[in-house]
């Protein structure tokens, strides 16, 4: 599948910075810092609101873009630099990491020790978790463009964003069409239907979205179908266990085999040195350089564990050698949380960090972790995979908007290296807006439901003896799966993923949409992609203008 989308503007009505031959627009241009970190406080704000009251995320990056947007076209002269695509995308990309790291990193993770009824640790965990988020980021930030991580995946909401922003920029019939997406987006949440999971379905990979289909269904209609219900007694942890061992061992594998640094990435590639390949597409992270990002990943995941221990007083509740696994452990769950979820939401748009972390709390519950320092480890866990898949989505949606540009390769590196700072700038007000809210939040009750579960799950353990038998049992399945699939489509995974989620009608969302475009390709023929890209990006767009705008409800 192509996202190639032209950008043919004369050079003589662009911004600075959006020109051929410029350098990509700054961070720290006085403009641009100013309207990134007024976004990022909304974004941050409208995350941890959300998931308190609503026990729900958004994605706000097609907020953030529309705003860039429209300051933009305020008439003063200094905002004319706004018009640029790539300072909209570094808006986007800082509001986004806003939202997602105040949600589902900072406020969630500090919830568990609250819960548990240790307040005490909340400051030793806020530390923690805003550790492991800017760990996470710093890998998938070193990682995109690799064989694992690949900028010509599908990553569907980073298509919507880039999509939206270049329709706002070139306007005629591709904005007509994306916004007419987006009224039906925004329709469909008004009306509890989540398009958006038809929308992932135009732009992602057909087979992983078809396990995503079947996965949904599964879990909706098994009571009635099977008299038994799959999402109970840790079936999905299981196949997602399976999927998940199989997809990292795929990974290890990748990783082990040297191949040449630079080549195309499609399911059939052309050698670099063919005139018709396109450069857009070639690894612009060789293998050596990802081996290296994943191990100092671990080493600085361990780095951090150890850092939330010394903070959380573990030194006084475990013995030496219990210390050191313990540390280990956190290191190696938070970097294979964060390469599935990851994974997942490459191919998805949807990412399980849920039920990820809920797995290796298992696992700890089963090799007898003190509850205290498990309740610290679940926190530090579940502050990865989010921000690594939303950096992911950001990335993508920049590798788009810059793809006409020339010379390239060093244009995109820059970019790539804007945007990290524009995440950092996000990250910051997240820590700012939770660290001067959680107590307000906690003491009107308002948790977010997963910090919930994991701490009644510390608290009063599994209950069932035969989960873990349950787990090996439905992970044969997963691991099957996920070997037929192999590592571009990540079957296995988006099964699991799908059998995780209840979400009423999606799987016929899903399903009604990938059958519309395998139609509508044999019609229309390679052209279908683009046109199909703009309507989903549309009804994702539009879903996501709908979750944040339960802001209004939730207050």
């Amino acid at each position: 599948m192509s996202h190639h989308t032209s950008v043919t503007t004369a050079n003589a009505e662009r911004p600075p910075g959006d020109s051929p031959g410029s350098g990509h627009p700054r961070v720290r241009e006085p403009v641009v810092l100013v309207v990134l970190a007024a976004l990022s406080v909304v974004g941050a704000l409208i995350g941890a609101d959300l998931v308190a009251k609503l026990g729900i995320s958004a994605n706000t990056s097609v907020v953030g873009a529309l705003i860039a947007m429209l300051v933009g076209r305020i008439p003063v002269a200094g905002l004319r630099k706004m018009r640029s695509v790539h300072r909209q995308n570094l808006a986007q990309s800082a509001i986004s990491a806003a939202t997602f790291a105040s949600a589902n990193a900072l406020l969630t993770s500090v919830a568990v020790p609250y819960v548990f009824g240790r307040k005490d640790l909340v400051w030793p965990m806020l530390a923690g978790a805003f550790i492991g988020l800017l760990i996470d980021t710093w890998v998938l930030y070193r990682a995109f463009g690799s064989r694992l991580l690949p900028a010509d995946a599908a990553w569907p909401p980073g298509t919507a964003a880039a999509e939206t922003i270049n329709a706002g920029d070139k306007g005629g019939k591709r904005a007509l069409v994306l916004g007419a997406g987006t009224l039906v987006g925004l329709g469909g949440t008004l009306l509890n239907l989540p398009l958006s999971a038809a929308g992932v379905a135009f732009l992602g990979n057909v087979w992983a979205l078809l396990m995503f289909g079947v996965g949904l269904g599964l879990r909706e209609f098994s009571p009635d179908l099977f008299h038994t219900d799959l999402g109970a007694g840790y079936v999905p942890h299981g196949v997602m266990v399976g999927a998940g061992v199989v997809a990292l061992g795929q990974a290890v594998r990748l990783l082990m085999h040297r191949r040449p640094s630079r080549t195309t990435a499609p399911a059939e590639p052309q050698a670099p040195t063919d005139p018709a390949a396109d450069p857009t597409t070639a690894f612009t992270v060789d293998e050596r350089t990802l081996r290296r990002t994943l191990l100092r990943g671990y080493a600085l995941f361990t780095g951090g564990a150890v850092v939330l221990a010394l903070a959380g007083g573990l030194i006084g509740d475990m013995s030496p050698l219990g210390l050191v696994g313990w540390v280990l452990f956190a290191a190696f769950a938070a970097l294979v949380h964060e390469l599935i979820v990851g994974l997942a939401a490459m191919q998805s748009g949807w990412f399980p960090s849920f039920a990820v972390t809920l797995i290796f709390l298992v696992f700890g519950l089963l090799i007898g972790i003190p509850s205290v320092p498990l309740a610290l480890l679940v926190g530090y866990v579940s502050a990865t995979g989010p921000a690594f898949a939303d950096m992911g989505y950001d990335l993508k949606a920049g590798w788009l908007l810059r793809r006409d540009h020339s010379p390239w390769d060093p244009y995109e590196r820059e970019g790539r290296r804007e945007q990290f700072r524009a995440a950092l700038i996000g990250f910051a007000a997240a820590l700012v807006v939770v660290a001067v809210l959680w107590q307000s939040y906690f003491r009107q009750g308002l948790i977010p439901p997963v910090a919930k579960v994991y701490a009644d799950t510390v608290k009063h353990g599994l209950g069932d003896p035969g989960v873990l038998r349950t787990m090996l049992l439905w992970a044969i399945p997963g691991a099957l799966i996920q070997l037929l699939g192999g590592p571009r489509r990540q079957m296995g995974v988006m099964l699991a993923t799908g059998l995780l989620i209840l979400t009423p009608n999606a799987c016929w969302l899903v399903l009604a949409a990938l059958a519309v475009r395998v139609v509508y390709r044999r019609i229309r023929g390679p052209r279908a992609d683009e046109e199909l890209n703009l309507v989903g990006a549309g009804l994702i767009a539009g879903s996501s203008l709908g979750d944040s705008a339960q802001i209004v409800k939730a207050g």
